[in-house]
């Protein structure tokens, strides 16, 4: 026989609600089931109410609630309530007090709604404040998203993240629910602005007139060589580096010396880096060296000699060019052109053999005769000269990928061989689960601050696709002001050759250190010298197998490559090393088992390199057994 319970009046009372909740079908039966389970299971006696908050499923609610049903209860059978029940009723009584006693609060006025700048409220009411204010038919949503889309920076059309449905449009429901924007009209629905809407419009028409005042007065004191406008395109970095911006930006002086500045001094050029600068960047990144090879090593009469051709102002244009697999969708593949070219700037949509954006100069026909050799000048094609930008974007998720599978090293080792001063790699972001996110982050923390500091490559990062667009269309129009009105320097495809090439640009550079005189190569001389294996050497080749074994980085592949100049070098010494038969221990500790001389040779060769070139013995034991 069941224990009886320690309060069954708020048992009984409970049970009633329940029951109650059940049969209505209401989802407050599940509550009432915890609190009554938790009643029947108590043996505490409650003298009230609000002792019983203790137990799971009963809160304040449910606890005035057996208040009130207690109170009924006793006036019903004309018994006085307890003197706890009393000083409690009390007490309440004098909380509320008369209401003629209480001090009413004076209501705040509400502020009236502003849309944030250049978003997409802002822009709808823009483009319906293009109508009269006594017009009576409003406009249709494409003739609404024509006039808004250039008022803001988000699509109307199109979301900016692809695995989302929100796009800019979806403003105008809030500005429908606040009473600003008047639909009308089925089935073709049309928008008109409320009088509401209207004293909002005509405020931001005003507060938008003296921004554009604002803005004219700075404009007289900014020139083509001043530094203002490149901050507007390198605001954002990926990496938050307090420390070195803030020596930057408080001295002028280190701006001017640094090497890689923010967009690569577009459009002013400042002197060479200083010899201490420049010792510290070989020794902070000495693999760019030993990549390729050094102008050290060959002497300048190795190099061929060549007479520039010389293109003269006005004698070309300056166009973007857009690698044809960067898209939207698999099913929005236009999408990036388009908004492009809403924007005033027409790409060139190819396959790029390397980067996905490149900047090129399109001479005019007729082309000068010094370039027949490169182009055939009977057919209706013209000469292109590619300029020494490029770009590489990369989605979050997709530079998560790439440095998994090796594709984000190996884009860096062609980006290096590419010959290109100027190389930003945009960052746009992208939406990861928390998981990922803690599991990838310091990766893509790693990476990037590699790319900056050892690749010195620009780092620029985005938001959205959007961003990543309007910073495109930037970068074409600031280059299209540097280079046309400017001479280029080509040299003839004739004195190119993939072993000769680097070393003799980096002569160039060492001697003409300033961007002035840049010495450009054509778009046809450059993609067969960054093709992926048309240019490829044995130590390339051999440099990249390495590198296919996991944990075996750019450096650590160097120092190897260094000891065995060729993969046959490294078996045969790996076959010596196993006829040895020769056998160490691995540290002495017990259960450590042993290691053959065949699995640490690699290990023990590198064993006095600096941490991040040496070899451990596990890394080393999988070389051997790959190689070996």
């Amino acid at each position: 026989m069941s224990e009886p319970c320690a309060n069954p009046l708020f048992l009984q009372w409970v049970k009633e609600w329940m029951d109650e909740a059940r049969e209505r079908n209401n989802k407050g039966f599940h509550q009432y089931k915890k609190a009554y389970d938790a009643l029947k299971a108590c043996p505490r006696k409650f003298n009230h109410p609000s002792e019983a908050q203790s137990l799971n499923g009963i809160g304040p609610k449910t606890s005035d609630r057996l208040f009130s049903k207690l109170k009924a209860h006793y006036a019903a059978k004309g018994l006085p309530l307890p003197d706890e029940l009393q000083k409690d009723l009390k007490r309440k009584s004098d909380d509320e007090g008369p209401a003629e006693e209480k001090t009413v609060k004076k209501a705040r006025k509400p502020k009236p709604y502003v849309p944030s700048l250049r978003s997409g409220a802002y822009a709808l009411i823009l483009a319906l404040s293009t109508l009269e204010e006594e017009a009576t038919i409003g406009l249709t949503k494409a003739d609404t998203i024509d006039r808004a889309q250039p008022h803001c920076d988000a699509s109307f059309t199109a979301p900016s993240d692809p695995t989302k449905f929100y796009t800019a449009w979806n403003s105008m429901k809030t500005l429908i629910g606040k009473d600003l924007v008047y639909e009308h009209g089925r089935p073709l629905r049309r928008y008109m602005l409320t009088e509401v809407g209207w004293e909002v419009a005509k405020r931001m028409q005003a507060a938008g007139g003296i921004i554009e005042a604002q803005t004219s007065q700075h404009k007289p004191s900014r020139t083509l060589s001043a530094p203002e406008p490149l901050r507007e395109v390198s605001d954002h970095n990926v990496l938050n580096l307090p420390q070195r911006r803030t020596a930057s930006e408080q001295d002028p002086n280190l701006r001017k010396k640094s090497k890689h500045r923010p967009v690569f001094s577009l459009l002013s050029s400042s002197p060479p880096p200083s010899p201490g600068a420049q010792e510290s960047r070989e020794n902070a990144a000495p693999q760019e060296h030993d990549l390729e090879p050094s102008v050290k090593n060959s002497t300048n009469t190795s190099l061929p000699s060549f007479t520039p051709i010389r293109l003269a102002p006005g004698s070309f244009s300056v166009h973007l060019l857009l690698d044809s697999r960067e898209v939207r969708t698999k099913t929005d593949r236009d999408y990036i052109s388009n908004e492009l070219s809403a924007r005033g700037i027409t790409p060139i949509t190819r396959a790029l053999p390397l980067t996905d954006a490149l900047w090129i100069a399109r001479v005019y026909s007729p082309a000068p005769p010094t370039l027949a050799p490169d182009l055939d000048l009977s057919s209706s094609e013209n000469v292109e000269i590619v300029l020494p930008h490029g770009l590489e974007r990369k989605r979050l998720d997709d530079l998560i990928s790439s440095i998994k599978d090796g594709r984000f090293h190996e884009q860096k080792f062609r980006l290096r061989k590419s010959g290109l001063r100027n190389i930003t790699y945009l960052i746009e972001d992208f939406s990861l689960s928390a998981e990922r996110s803690d599991r990838y982050g310091d990766a893509v923390g790693s990476a990037i601050a590699n790319t900056q500091v050892v690749n010195g490559y620009f780092v620029k990062r985005t938001t959205k696709l959007d961003d990543s667009i309007r910073y495109l269309a930037r970068m074409t129009r600031l280059l299209k002001k540097k280079y046309e009105g400017r001479e280029l320097l080509v040299i003839p495809s004739e004195a190119l050759s993939p072993q000769t090439y680097l070393p003799m640009v980096s002569e160039l550079r060492r001697k003409q250190p300033d961007d002035e005189h840049d010495h450009c190569i054509t778009y046809a001389a450059f993609s067969s010298l960054v093709s992926k294996s048309s240019t490829l050497s044995l130590r390339d080749v051999f440099l990249k197998m390495l590198m296919c074994t996991r944990g075996v980085t750019g450096e650590k592949a160097l120092e190897i490559q260094k000891r065995w100049k060729t993969p046959r070098e490294l078996v045969e010494a790996l076959e010596e090393m196993e006829r040895r038969d020769m056998t160490l221990d691995r540290g002495g500790g017990k259960g450590m088992g042993k290691w053959t001389g065949k699995q640490i040779m690699v290990s023990e060769r590198l064993g006095t390199m600096v941490p991040r070139k040496k070899v451990a013995r596990g890394l080393s034991g999988k070389i051997a057994e790959v190689w070996g």
